[in-house]
């Protein structure tokens, strides 16, 4: 077998002959029943696979569903942010990918709902199919495994994951990784005498230190999208729009204003006039668009696959939360990029910090 090869994955190039082999780790039930799950109770950390390399994970499914075990259907609802996926590399002594479940297959608040992207997608029944087809080579090792920081319900997990090995790795490959965060609610500020349109249209922002952070990052490497949340905590019968957030992108340490400098939240996930319409694409999307008057909860994605955005020592990813900072929303996010090894350490919230709020 050759490595990981010069072939993309367009149709014009499916017909070019490859070395590799396929393989697959799934639940599949080893008695030959039909029992193709695992069962994973609350505490319980379950391995789901560990592949030898060289090699390079292809594709994800999974689908969860909760044993209600004589408890209320509604108790313990917000498993997708209790369940967590776990993803490392080579021995490393971090993971790369800690995100919650539901988070890491594309939409927060830990819901699911149908939408179609070219690297996340979720999938009839109501978006309980998780798919992803991020590329995630790897050298030596590939182990992945789910984390239940639930209470009371057990859950019954099923899964594949696909890939290919191959004959020598190859040391121009980055590693996958994915990073969840949350501020909650943002450090904005008071409205007090302000009229609504000096509130949420006023101020300045003349060094991003304020601005809310999708990633930091050390090495080499390129960011390669994010799913961005908003629970809309702002309860006015006043124009009530949670947006006008600059995206700011320092690269390499580069003082203010960075190189990529944005000019508002609709703006960088690729809409626009503050869209109340969900709308998916294979790059950008709006799976959550908020209730009436942009309240409730909302959630975006943006993958920059055709235009990922390339450091060689550092990155920081930031947009602000409201012009200026101002807004006090409940934020949170998932990151994915790719880089070289080691990395800053990936950490995770503490479950009760990781809940979502109640609509």
């Amino acid at each position: 077998m050759s490595g990981y090869g010069d072939f993309g994955s367009s149709l014009r190039d499916l017909p070019r002959l490859r070395q590799t082999r396929r393989g697959r780790v799934s639940s599949w039930d080893r008695t030959g029943g039909n029992t193709d799950n695992m069962r994973i109770e609350p505490g319980e950390t379950r391995e789901l696979a560990d592949i030898a390399g060289p090699g390079v994970i292809t594709h994800i499914w999974c689908t969860v569903a909760l044993d209600h075990v004589g408890k209320p259907a509604e108790l313990e609802d917000d498993y997708l942010r209790r369940l967590v996926l776990k993803i490392s590399w080579d021995d490393s002594a971090h993971p790369a990918v800690l995100v919650p479940l539901g988070d890491f297959f594309g939409m927060g608040h830990g819901r699911s709902g149908n939408f179609s992207s070219a690297p996340l997608q979720m999938s009839p029944q109501d978006g309980k199919g998780f798919n992803c087809w991020f590329a995630m080579p790897f050298a030596g090792r590939a182990r992945f495994e789910l984390i239940s920081e639930m209470s009371v319900k057990p859950v019954t997990f099923y899964y594949y994951i696909d890939y290919e090995t191959y004959g020598e790795a190859d040391p121009e490959l980055g590693y996958f990784h994915a990073q969840w965060r949350r501020q909650n609610p943002a450090d904005g500020v008071e409205q007090g005498d302000q009229t609504n349109e000096e509130f949420l249209f006023g101020g300045t922002n003349t060094d991003g230190a304020g601005n809310y952070v999708l990633l930091e990052a050390e090495g080499r490497g390129h960011y390669v999208g994010t799913v961005l949340n908003v629970h809309n905590l702002r309860h006015t019968s006043a124009w009530n729009w949670y947006g006008e957030g600059d995206d700011m992108f320092f690269i390499d340490g580069e003082p203010w204003p960075p190189r990529l400098h944005g000019t508002g939240t609709e703006d960088y996930f690729n809409t626009a006039w503050c869209p109340n319409q969900p709308y998916q694409a294979p790059y950008h999307g709006l799976t959550m668009p908020g209730g009436p008057n942009w309240s409730g909860q909302v959630s975006y994605y943006r993958f920059h696959v055709e235009d990922p955005v390339v450091f060689e020592k550092s990155i920081k990813v930031t947009i602000e939360h409201g012009h200026a900072n101002k807004r006090s929303d409940d934020v949170s996010s998932v990151a994915y990029w790719y880089q070289t090894l080691p990395a800053l350490p990936v950490t995770l919230a503490p479950v009760a910090d990781r809940i979502p709020r109640p609509l």
